[in-house]
């Protein structure tokens, strides 16, 4: 990748306009940018519409940029036509090599080397995605949180292939446009929020496997609890208030040897049909039958009013 002052990011391609694309849409233009979005589904500029419809008075009351417009996107069907001109690339197409990998082929031969092709993956090798790829060095994990147009997290890899100053101009742009990158240092796969997150599921469903609790309570176990808590500082952090006046260097001496002890009684279930069923039952218990449109409504309100409080905070 060119060593030079890197280009202004204006103009960004969402290839795969999806739910994830859509979002990612409704975010850069709430930021000012132009956006070019491609799907090879009929249905993806009808689904754009409606979510930057229904995210946009949310976004606006988050604070959206000086003349931000959301009608400022268009869509083209062909991914390499799409990416033509643009300064960055999201790329969000379904989760498999065999689909990634081609698609990023064809956008990288269809762009200049120094333009960083981010992809959306929430597992994917980075190493791998990039194979027979122009400029293999430019192509970088850029993972956000669903919904990314309110989940600040995005999680940057460039593993083995991407060269350092991809990586930091895809840290800078998701900085610039009010995202929380984090860089990872070497490629796992999941890379580190979903493995996080695949940790505390496991158990959880070992708890509802073995009787010791509903789903219904494992699910309030976390959000009326620490889940709380994790909304505003991380495990380390949250431990280390755990300590008291001692800190983290009190807590590792008196309760980590106890918090190691339950380490080796963690559990590792097989999800059966019959688990699964018992799963499935319990969530539609939780939602009270609530359908997930609805669910992902009340989420987003909710999580624009948390992203307030801690902004005001």
């Amino acid at each position: 990748m060119s060593q030079s002052s890197p280009r202004p990011i204006r103009r960004v391609a969402v290839i795969g306009a999806g739910t994830i694309g859509a979002s990612w849409t409704a975010w850069f233009l709430s930021r000012g940018l132009e956006v070019v979005a491609s799907d090879p589904s009929p249905g993806a500029p009808d689904l754009i519409r409606r979510m930057v419809s229904d995210a946009w008075p949310i976004l606006q009351g988050l604070g959206a940029a000086a003349g931000a417009d959301p009608s400022r996107w268009r869509f083209e069907a062909d991914p390499a036509r799409a990416v033509a001109g643009c300064d960055f690339v999201q790329e969000n197409a379904p989760e498999r090599y065999e689909v990634k990998q081609p698609l990023l082929r064809a956008i990288t031969a269809a762009l200049p080397p120094e333009v960083v092709v981010a992809s959306s993956t929430s597992g994917l090798l980075v190493s791998r995605l990039s194979e027979g790829c122009a400029h293999p060095e430019r192509v970088v994990i850029g993972h956000p949180f669903n919904p990314p147009h309110l989940i600040p997290l995005v999680e940057v890899v460039g593993g083995t292939t991407a060269s350092e100053a991809a990586v930091r101009t895809a840290v800078e742009f998701y900085r610039a446009i009010g995202k929380h990158p984090i860089t990872l240092n070497k490629e796992v796969p999941g890379h580190l929020a979903n493995r996080l997150q695949a940790a505390l599921w496991r158990e959880a469903v070992h708890m509802v496997a073995e009787g010791v609790a509903s789903v219904a309570d494992v699910d309030a176990a976390i959000s009326e609890g620490p889940g709380l808590r994790w909304a505003l500082m991380g495990p380390n952090a949250t431990l280390h208030l755990a300590g008291g006046d001692g800190g983290m260097a009190h807590f590792m001496r008196h309760l980590q040897p106890a918090m190691e002890g339950w380490w080796r009684t963690l559990g590792e279930p097989e999800v059966t049909p019959e688990l699964q069923a018992k799963l499935i039952a319990g969530v539609a218990e939780v939602t009270g039958g609530a359908g997930t449109q609805e669910l992902a409504r009340r989420r987003d309100a909710a999580l624009a009013r948390l992203l307030a409080a801690r902004a005001a905070g």
